[in-house]
């Protein structure tokens, strides 16, 4: 009668492309004691270069592994531990820009936007290059450098200024990888508890922890995949893959020896043997082959495997290491640390196979541990075991188990670009504006306002920088960009207009504007303003003259803001001072109609004044706002701010949401794609932050800094 699978047993699957290995086992005082291993090797090549192929191929010989360990046990196993191979790793540089109208301290929210922006670009970049369309999961990345208003700094964190920079390399393993691996694990009845890179996992079972700090580089040697990790002052720093691995030397000896692969292989691990080797060729003819003469067939692939590794552990690596750890079973190819050696110029005796430190992590009284072909699947066990990678079990993702694929501190922004969410799904943007031109003047459309991301921790709102524990919860709902502006050419032009040209051929009014557009309107129903006329001579002021009264500012209601423009607008500014600043209702904010901002012509009747402009009129006080909407001023839901210096109601949002200064600054005036010189934002007189929620009766400032 098999027993459930403990809580703290633990079984790990190494899927490799010439074999499937699995051990179960247990942590017992600080290292995992192996109680089982079992090997199964591929009847035919369902795998290749460590890409699973043939899902149900791979899938009936892990069940064997298995059934086997299952009875070895008497366990019901349930829970499996896995890992990618490196081999289909992509690393790809990329930098990102925030600039901001005003100094900014950059806190730890500012980097990890900062950061998440370069990891999407990367990951933009890589995908542009890759023709198949697959999508990729970012497994880490590294800020390469920093750069403040344009000065390098090695960490932006605390320094103030306006313009933040950084140059990540972050590395992705494609999504078909990861799926085809869950797909197996799925038809073996078991859930994936953790997951990690092949790289790492062997590193963790071949370098103890206190000699990281020495300058080390693994190379395991698979079949199909040379997978390399570096690391140095005590964490890993860095892992890619050479192209090259021992599958080479084996299809060396088949094309020399014209023998079947099973053969080669056979005949590659006994090179080093003292006794002739029989084997039969494929045309049935009995042979003896002599150990030497299988070296110098196996030397010029061996030799390019060597040279591959060199030359990567040197590329990760930055220069050569203090040492080099050959593991996995094409290091045990005889002669193979030698040539390492000598392509990297360094001692023989710098370069070893690993399993000698093994026992420092795991032990076991019935199997040989130190065999190198073991890394890959006790390093999973190891890093399960022992905590040193996360356990994606233990943490849910809207609802199911978070694929994460590196060991440390992790943070919420890094968990959502492991399982696939980009830099927009978590800062929600402004829709894209519209610019075009209409008779020689641009008109220009503002897109709308994006909702910000969703993001729940253990029930409580979260932030992107907040670090994750194993056990938590987390529910994201990704941020919702704003619609992009639109406007058809009969809302641009209004009516009394009988034909238009875009881009020099006739349209419609049904036709939608799009970028850039050149419209030239045939006939208009509103006569063009004439010249502004010469301003006429000074008039000297007699003392029993008065000045006429100003003119007051029209106030702007839900018809007039609505409305497509029809005829130009006469600026208030030169009429006469304003004597306060309009109140938008909510409901000219919610228009969804486009209103194109009215190009300022001057009157003919009156000169243009703006050398000295005069203050406007004092805003109503705070305290005579907060009485109105306490009697009645205000409506459920509605938010009413001051914006530079006038009144502005918003109007509910649809999920009940907050508003953040992001959301007001369409309503500014100012064209943020086309700026002239800084803006300055300020709430209630201090320094305003894009992601600030406003509150009630809020006094906001969204200008161009004076001077």
């Amino acid at each position: 009668m098999q027993g459930k699978q403990d809580a703290g047993q633990i079984f790990a699957l190494d899927i490799g492309t010439r074999s499937i290995i699995g051990i179960v086992g247990q942590e017992e005082k600080g290292r995992f004691h192996v109680a089982a291993i079992e090997k199964e090797e591929h009847g035919r090549r369902a795998m290749l270069d460590g890409q699973i192929v043939e899902i149900q191929q791979v899938a009936e010989v892990a069940k064997a592994v298995v059934r086997r360990l299952e009875a070895k046990t008497q366990t019901q196993l349930k829970r499996v531990c896995v890992a990618a191979a490196g081999r289909a790793l992509r690393s790809q540089g990329a930098g990102f820009c925030l600039e901001f109208p005003e100094l900014r301290i950059a806190d730890a929210d500012l980097l990890g936007q900062l950061e998440a922006g370069a990891v999407s670009a990367a990951e933009s970049e890589l995908a542009a290059r890759n023709e198949t369309g697959d999508r990729y999961y970012m497994v880490g990345y590294t800020a390469r450098q920093y750069t403040l208003d344009g000065y390098p700094l090695g960490n932006l964190l605390g320094h103030r200024g306006r313009k933040f920079e950084v140059e990540v390399v972050a590395t992705f393993l494609p999504c078909g990888v990861v799926e085809s691996l869950y797909a197996v694990v799925s038809r073996l009845g078991l859930e994936v508890s953790s997951l990690t890179l092949e790289p790492i996992a062997s590193l963790n079972a071949a370098i103890p922890e206190d000699i990281r700090l020495l300058n080390l580089v693994l190379a395991d040697i698979g079949a199909g995949t040379s997978d390399l990790a570096v690391c140095r002052e005590g964490s890993v720093v860095g892992y890619t893959m050479a192209t090259v691995a021992g599958d080479e030397v084996t299809e060396a000896l088949m094309k020399g020896l014209l023998v079947d692969f099973k053969t080669a292989e056979r005949l590659k691990l006994a090179i080093g043997a003292k006794e002739p080797q029989p084997y039969s060729d494929i045309l049935g003819m009995k042979h003896e082959a002599d150990p030497q003469d299988l070296r110098e067939l196996a030397r010029p692939a061996a030799q390019r495997l060597a040279k591959e590794i060199a030359q990567k552990a040197v590329e990760i690596n930055g220069g050569t290491p203090s040492a080099v750890f050959l593991a996995g079973g094409g290091s045990k190819l005889q002669g193979l640390a030698q040539m390492v050696a000598e392509e990297l110029e360094m001692s023989e005796g710098r370069v070893a196979l690993a399993g000698r430190h093994f026992e420092a992590s795991a032990y076991s009284e019935e199997y040989d541990l130190e065999d190198p072909e073991f890394a890959t699947p006790l390093g999973i066990a190891v890093s399960a075991a022992l905590g040193m990678i996360n356990d994606s079990y233990m943490i849910t993702l809207n609802g199911g188990p978070a694929k994460l694929f590196r060991s440390g501190m992790l943070t919420l922004r890094d968990v959502l670009l492991m399982n696939g969410y980009h830099y927009a799904d978590m800062m929600g943007r402004t829709g894209a504006n519209l610019t075009v031109t209409l008779n020689g003047e641009r008109r220009f459309f503002r897109g709308g306002p994006g909702a910000p991301a969703r993001m729940i921790r253990n029930g409580e709102e979260a932030t992107l920088s907040d670090v994750v524990q194993a056990g938590d919860r987390i529910e994201f709902t990704p941020a919702v960009a704003g619609a992009a502006a639109a406007c058809t050419l009969g809302e641009l032009l209004g009516g009394g207009v009988s034909g238009a040209m875009v881009n020099g051929k006739g349209e419609g009014p049904g036709y939608v504007l799009r970028q850039g557009d050149v419209v030239e309107a045939l006939v208009q129903d509103v006569p063009q303003a004439p010249p502004e006329p010469p301003a006429p001579a000074p008039k000297p002021v007699l003392p029993a003259e008065t000045p006429a009264p100003p003119a007051r500012k029209p106030v702007l209601s839900a018809e007039n803001l609505a409305a497509p423009v029809r005829k130009p607008v006469l600026p208030a500014e030169d009429l006469a001072p304003p004597a306060r600043k309009p109140v938008l209702p909510a409901e000219n904010l919610a228009s969804p109609v486009p209103a194109a901002l009215p190009k300022e012509e001057e009157s003919p009747a009156l000169p243009k004044k703006r050398e000295r402009p005069l203050p406007p009129a004092e805003p109503p006080k705070r305290e005579e706002l907060a009485g109105q909407m306490e009697f009645g001023g205000g409506s459920p839901g509605v938010l009413q701010i001051q914006m530079n210096g006038g009144m502005l109601r918003l109007p509910p949002k649809p999920q009940g949401g907050e508003y953040y200064l992001m959301d007001v600054l369409q309503y500014a005036g100012l064209d943020f794609d086309n700026l002239e010189k800084p803006v300055e934002l300020l709430v209630n007189g201090e320094a305003g932050q894009f992601t600030q929620v406003l509150k009630p009766l809020d006094d906001v400032v969204i200008q161009y800094q004076e001077g």
